[in-house]
């Protein structure tokens, strides 16, 4: 099948699919995923045979246009006012989680304790393709405002994928070679932050400063951007820092230094991002072997169940003490359920680098996704008028 053909089964069928879903109250994602599934079913043997390498590029692409619009989304001034819940957000739930579901695979699945740590991070990270659209139309319609409950989340959300890729990083490192140096890991950590954030602070400067030097189209600024932070990303990839943490830094330094074209931007990637989750949803679903998902299924509903329950608890952590109030902190627990593009993104990686539970981890990421984005997007739309306040009046 040449690729022409297949782009037309991927977008033709994959936007009538998110648009049934969605007729359903369901997230598009599903009906992407489902509409994968059909395609892989019924026409993988004669799909593209370099198509695993180029659909690994698209996902990686799709990841970073989402969090790009994150970080064009979130303000130095919100930041301040949200404060301390925000930055506990980003890594306590996060880990409250990954440490969970590790213990879970290496105990009661029999993985070995570098394959359960990346299966875990793997599923410990909430989704920007559901978190970041609902929560900006959150803070379009003014719920939470008082407090930038939506801020806390967002900020928290995006960097808490940040937290969970890098892990899962690192013990995919002690998975394939198996003789990494403990030390050495732990100190990656730091590494891999602090050298993905400085290139993502200087390409947002010298955006800013190309941006106010020379009055170029809206077009050229967004082609600017994208093809600089995914040369940021691939840069991530030779050097093994977190460069999803500098992509996310680039928008945020737009928005503060050139407000005007940082929202510009922002609406085009919005509707870049429409292209791209399809793109990436299709793929995923493409690739899930259904023998090792139905053999699996429960037992991985069961531990992602746990999961979710360790990350509310790490949400309940990382609010208390702040000025955030229960029914607030609660909204808060709901928004940090759902996954989708991480899984999305990474459910193939280990398969891809010949991991035996490969398969294996591939259908827990497209059962976390099937399960927890209907659950979070249908919480998170249902419970904003009932937990929190909308234009300084209550609407519970």
């Amino acid at each position: 099948m040449s690729y022409g053909l297949l782009f037309f089964f991927v977008l033709f069928f994959g936007l009538y699919g998110s648009k049934i879903a969605q007729r359903c109250k369901l997230p598009g994602a599903i009906g992407l995923i489902l509409v994968g599934v059909v395609i892989s079913q019924t026409l993988g043997a004669v799909m593209p045979s370099s198509l695993s390498e180029t659909g690994g590029f698209l996902k990686s692409l799709a990841l970073t246009i989402i969090l790009l619009k994150a970080g064009l989304g979130i303000s130095l001034s919100q930041l301040k006012t949200a404060g301390r819940p925000a930055a506990l957000m980003t890594f306590i739930p996060c880990l409250f989680e990954g440490s969970a579901l590790t213990w879970i695979f290496h105990s009661y699945f029999d993985f070995s304790l570098a394959v359960a740590g990346l299966t875990a991070f793997m599923l410990a990270a909430v989704s920007p393709a559901v978190v970041v659209p609902t929560m900006l139309e959150m803070k379009a319609k003014g719920y939470g405002k008082r407090n930038e409950v939506p801020t806390i989340v967002l900020a928290g959300a995006s960097v808490d994928d940040v937290v969970a890729i890098t892990l899962f990083s690192l013990c995919l490192g002690f998975a394939t070679s198996g003789n990494a140096d403990i030390t050495v890991a732990l100190l990656s950590i730091p590494y891999a932050i602090i050298g993905g954030l400085i290139p993502g602070v200087l390409l947002g400067v010298a955006l800013t400063w190309v941006f106010g030097k020379f009055s170029l189209p809206i077009v050229e600024k967004l082609l600017l951007l994208l093809t600089l932070s995914t040369l940021l990303v691939e840069f991530g990839h030779w050097s093994g820092v977190a460069a999803l943490l500098g992509v996310m830094a680039v928008g945020f330094i737009l928005l503060e230094r050139s407000r005007q074209s940082a929202e510009e931007l922002s609406t085009l990637l919005g509707h870049l991002w429409s292209f791209a989750q399809i793109v990436l949803f299709v793929l995923i679903g493409m690739a899930v072997d259904l023998d090792v998902a139905f053999e699996y299924g429960l037992g991985g509903l069961a531990a992602i169940t746990v999961g979710l329950v360790f990350r509310s608890i790490g949400v309940w952590v990382a609010t208390t003490g702040s000025k955030l109030n229960v029914r607030e902190r609660v909204f808060c627990i709901v928004a940090y359920l759902p996954k989708a593009t991480v899984q999305a993104a990474l459910g193939g990686v280990a398969l891809a680098a010949g991991i035996e539970e490969g398969s294996e981890i591939l259908a827990y990421a497209v059962l976390a996704i099937v399960f927890t984005a209907p659950l979070g997007l249908i919480g998170i739309t249902t419970l904003a008028p009932r937990l929190l306040v909308q234009d300084g009046k209550s609407n519970c």
